[in-house]
């Protein structure tokens, strides 16, 4: 797992097929908050999700690259309550 300390607020979270993810709103223990506008549609509209730093592969300036294709990761994506 790389060094989540090393996260910037408005980072690109790429999967490892290039994919963009989402946008890094910021970094709470050992997850990726993404921005509510990557949310999506319908009732995950409004919500946060949170990767696991266990897929992070790389950390540079800005981009997060995850060691999971983009499809595969939003699986394991974890939702916040709206009111977070």
């Amino acid at each position: 797992m790389a060094d989540l300390s090393n996260i910037k607020e408005h980072a690109d979270v790429i999967g490892a097929d290039g994919v963009h993810i989402g946008t890094v709103d910021g970094v709470e223990g050992n997850r990726i908050k993404l921005t509510k506008k990557d949310s999506g549609q319908g009732g995950h509209a409004g919500h946060h999700h949170l990767i696991d730093g266990g897929l992070v592969a790389t950390v540079d300036d800005k981009t997060v690259r995850l060691s999971a294709n983009a499809d595969v990761a939003v699986t394991f994506e974890q939702e916040e309550d709206a009111k977070s």
